[in-house]
């Protein structure tokens, strides 16, 4: 009985370890040939296991499209945001299209499966006076106000994400200039504007608080941001930042980096910035994107009809 039951495991562990390697090497492909930024490989990659749990013991060369449209509502039943089912999806599709080149399927069938359009889940964005009293939340109480103060204001000046927050260096810095070098998705660079007074919070962080925070580490650290330790901020530690500001200003809890990001460009759309302009602050590489800011700020259209329109 016992013997029985390890040769039933053996074509499961089997599986399991096909799917480690599979898992394993699309990451390597998303890193070397698309040139994928690090937090999406990590986005995929989780995609992917959670793609091989709905899989179980079934191959994926013999997979139909009513089956792979069954994995589409299986998601939907993972009560899972629309941007991360589209995002579900699209890993899908890709590593359909890697096992592709490695020669392991003759066609990609996934193509057929339809995504869901991002702008479904209307950004949540914050009035400029709410902004205002954000920004000024750190205080001398803070362990490291001036760095925090520097945070929240290139969050919202620059519109740049988290992750790219952290991954300033000194040199992208241009203060005098007003201006600061972003590298977004797939290590694209964009040159962002910066306000006078985000100018000026970045500056008093960088002739303060980081010589203090650059004494504590090894080396000399290249990055703008650094943490008590004087090395990279983690973009687990800005949430973790914001979210401590956000309570102490008694805003929604629902507000990240990202809200600032959103903010950002819904506040340059309405005070009547072209929408490409936005799109190349933002770094996004699809204008549709973008466009999903064009649904949040109504008083904007209405406006627009009421000057352009000869029935308004």
């Amino acid at each position: 009985m016992a013997g029985s039951k390890r040769n039933l495991l053996k074509p499961l562990k089997k599986r399991a370890h096909a799917s480690q390697r599979w898992a394993a090497s699309f990451r390597d492909y998303l890193r070397s040939e698309c040139r994928l930024a690090r937090n999406t490989v990590a986005a995929y990659g989780r995609d992917l296991i959670r793609f091989f749990q709905w899989l179980g013991p079934r191959r994926v060369e013999e997979l139909t499209i009513r089956e792979l449209s069954d994995y589409a509502a299986w998601l939907h039943t993972l009560e899972l945001a629309p941007a991360s089912i589209s995002r579900h999806i699209v890993t899908v599709k890709i590593f359909f299209r890697y096992l592709q080149l490695e020669g392991v399927l003759s066609d990609n069938r996934a193509e057929l499966l339809g995504s869901q359009k991002l702008w479904q889940r209307i950004p949540e964005v914050l009035a400029p006076k709410m902004v205002d009293r954000f920004l000024q939340a750190p205080t001398s109480d803070d362990p490291y106000p001036l760095r925090d103060r520097a945070i929240l204001e290139l969050l919202y000046a620059t519109g740049c994400r988290a992750s790219e927050l952290c991954d300033l260096r000194l040199r992208d810095m241009h203060l005098d200039e007003r201006f600061c070098l972003c590298h977004g998705k797939g290590n694209k660079q964009r040159l962002v504007p910066l306000a006078a007074v985000s100018a000026v919070a970045v500056r008093r962080y960088m002739e303060s608080e980081r010589g203090r925070l650059v004494a504590q580490a090894k080396t000399v650290p290249e990055w703008l941001i650094l943490s008590r330790s004087g090395r990279r901020l983690r973009r687990e530690a800005v949430w973790e930042l914001v979210k401590k500001y956000v309570a102490r200003c008694g805003l929604r809890g629902g507000v990240s980096p990202h809200t600032l990001r959103h903010s950002f460009a819904t506040h340059l759309l309405a005070g009547g910035a072209d929408l490409r302009q936005v799109q190349e602050m933002l770094g996004h590489a699809s204008i549709a994107t973008t466009q999903i800011y064009t649904h949040v700020d109504q008083t904007r259209l209405k406006q627009v009809h009421r000057e352009f329109h000869p029935r308004a």
